[in-house]
């Protein structure tokens, strides 16, 4: 699609993924505001400050976008980290992956375009399937913690968030679409780069069979991005073999889309980040209350 003249927010657009999708977007003339911690390793784009790890950092980042917005690309994520807490006192890999995107999403809806165009796509991971539950009473994993479980969790939030966000939105009568993505096995550095050997080579191994390098695995998440064909409530995604780039429409696991997880999981959220979504299409910011509550840092 021609994006001449539309604006796009990618977050985590300096390498990766992001910085793919951000290219070719740019390449087909949209705007492209890279939201990321450091400017200067976006600096072909729009570069502009985000740490998804601090809500105070999304709020000003929010607050510093005044242009209209076609598209949010929700794509930044960390994983394979030691435990460590945000600023606010969270677990860093479900603050990163799924709490600062809530925040962001949510300050900038009154942002968005009401053309019937917009839209709002979460990068998801396949592995979701194999969590089940969430921990939403210790989003500071101080009853234990494993790298694996942290980014599986987080990247099962961001996927529950993205349907209910649509379900929402429609509701409302909001023209807004809010859609779900992956990239399947991405040769990333997020990836490549893993603490112990042994899952270097399990990584490698997986890269070579069927990993795609990132130009080629953004292409689900451009489909979602610009393509009129593609629709909320399916898993975008591209086929198992690594030479096949055709996206695939997969289907969503029970546990994913059920609406009772769906508000809880956005009921905590709200209240660990002051945001309050506003789904009416008002042009007040849609914060509630004092702000996101700061909690006391754990030891660990």
């Amino acid at each position: 699609m021609d994006m001449a003249g539309r604006t796009v927010i990618v977050t985590g657009a300096s390498s990766g993924l992001g910085q793919a999708t951000a290219r070719e977007l740019k390449r087909r003339g949209a705007h492209v505001i890279a939201a990321v911690r450091t400017p200067a390793r976006a600096a072909e784009f729009d570069a502009r400050v985000l740490d998804l790890n601090d809500l105070d950092s999304v709020r000003a980042f929010a607050a510093g976008v005044r242009e209209p917005v076609d598209v949010l690309v929700n794509n930044a994520g960390i994983g394979n980290r030691p435990r460590e807490l945000s600023a606010q006192g969270f677990e860093s890999t479900f603050a990163t992956n799924f709490l600062g995107h809530f925040a962001l999403t949510g300050l900038l809806l009154d942002r968005m375009r009401d053309d019937g165009r917009a839209r709002i796509v979460h990068v998801g991971s396949a592995l979701y399937r194999h969590m089940k539950t969430l921990p939403l009473d210790d989003l500071a994993a101080e009853r234990g913690y494993s790298k694996g479980r942290a980014y599986v969790g987080s990247k099962l939030a961001q996927l529950v968030f993205g349907l209910e966000l649509d379900r929402r939105l429609r509701r409302a009568g909001r023209p807004i679409r809010s859609l779900v993505a992956h990239p399947g096995m991405a040769n990333t550095p997020m990836n490549s780069n893993l603490p112990s050997r042994a899952g270097r080579a399990f990584m490698s191994v997986l890269q070579a069979t069927v990993g795609r390098p990132a130009d080629r695995a953004a292409i689900p998440i451009l489909y979602a991005a610009t393509d009129p064909a593609a629709r909320p409530g399916d898993f975008i995604g591209p086929r198992l073999r690594r030479w096949d780039d055709r996206v695939h429409a997969g289907a969503i696991a029970p546990h994913a889309a059920d609406p009772t997880l769906a508000a809880r999981l956005w009921a905590v959220a709200e209240d660990a980040t002051g945001v309050r979504f506003d789904l009416d299409g008002g042009t007040a910011p849609p914060v509630a209350g004092p702000g996101p509550r700061r909690r006391r840092p754990a030891a660990g």
